[in-house]
């Protein structure tokens, strides 16, 4: 008899094992080790041509074949019409400049009531405000005065940015410019044909769009001055000064421009689990995502959790938590 009972305790340790090794590896596993989190999101990132849909969509793969949330990346219109998606509950997650994410929390400039369905997850990379080129006589901003130029879509985070830079140095977009209203790929075709003199494109560099446009035209980077870019600091807090490296598009040379942090932002309603699995996965996992774009080699949890204008999902909060950070949550 015991024996019998011996044999019966050794295979109940076995078993115990066993199950404890599964939940361990499971990278779908909640922090307790007690389920595993599922979920459907969809994320709203930007056009074709943007750093936004290329990264959204490795992003997406690497979260859905990982664990057992499935985020499906879908093309979106900007910043403002991605904020507006989540709060129509049309999707739950979605990329949007830090500028526009905090005018829509407070119901200024593109919003004109506070929008206040979505929370922060994190800060991924820097967005350059590119104004791209093939004309070299214009060296500065003052030069795009009576020239035609692309501002982004109407209505698009790149809009807002454009009408900024241009009045620091005392242009108006109605006046001073023909302005046309153009996605990113959409301007550098429109560059190609010699349909526009210059194109403002807000999205971090190296951009798919600007990089194809200098396999086929030498392309230009326009700089800000020091003077102007003060000015625009002053004028919102919300940009940074960032240089783009020589080299970066063809034979251009550096550039000075100013630069938003690219945020994910997540409809409130979405389950705390959820959210937490889908930022664990891709900080905890920055190699791999490097490896299938550029952008990852950015990943970093201090900036991820700077842009404070905006209170942070409790999902992703819980996470910056289990690594030191302390985080504003509703």
């Amino acid at each position: 008899m015991k024996k019998f009972l011996a044999i019966l305790l050794a295979f109940a340790m076995i078993f115990a094992f066993a199950a404890c090794g599964d939940k361990a590896s499971d990278p779908a596993a909640s922090n307790d080790g007690d389920k595993k989190v599922t979920g459907n999101l969809t994320f709203a990132t930007g056009g074709e041509a943007g750093t936004y849909y290329a990264y959204g969509t490795v992003l997406a793969q690497y979260v859905s074949n990982n664990t057992g949330v499935n985020v499906t990346a879908i093309t979106g219109n900007g910043s403002k019409s991605n904020i507006e998606d989540i709060d129509a509950g049309d999707v739950e997650l979605g990329f949007c400049q830090s500028d526009v994410m905090s005018y829509a929390y407070q119901g200024k400039s593109l919003f004109e009531t506070p929008v206040d369905s979505f929370s922060a997850v994190c800060a991924l990379y820097m967005e350059d405000v590119q104004i791209v080129t093939c004309d070299p006589s214009i060296k500065t901003v003052a030069d795009l005065k009576g020239k035609t130029v692309s501002v982004g879509a109407a209505g698009s985070g790149t809009y807002f940015n454009a009408v900024d830079c241009l009045s620091v140095y005392g242009l108006d977009v109605e006046k001073d410019i023909t302005a046309v209203y153009q996605s990113f790929g959409d301007s550098t075709e429109s560059l190609k044909d010699n349909k526009i003199d210059a194109a403002f494109v807000v999205a971090g560099a190296p951009t798919t769009s600007i990089t194809d446009l200098s396999t086929s035209k030498q392309a230009y980077i326009v700089s800000l001055d020091d003077e102007h870019i003060d000015k625009l600091i002053a004028m919102s807090p919300y940009y940074s000064k960032h240089v783009i490296p020589a080299g970066t598009y063809g034979d251009a040379p550096e550039a000075t421009t100013v630069a938003v942090a690219a945020m994910v932002l997540a409809a409130d309603s979405v389950d705390e689990d959820v959210i937490y699995t889908f930022i664990s996965t891709i900080f905890e996992n920055k190699a791999a995502v490097a490896d299938a774009h550029a952008k990852g080699n950015d990943l970093d949890l201090a900036f991820a959790s700077s842009v404070t204008a905006v209170p942070f999902h409790a999902g992703a909060a819980k996470y910056f938590a289990e690594n030191g950070i302390t985080v504003k949550t509703k």
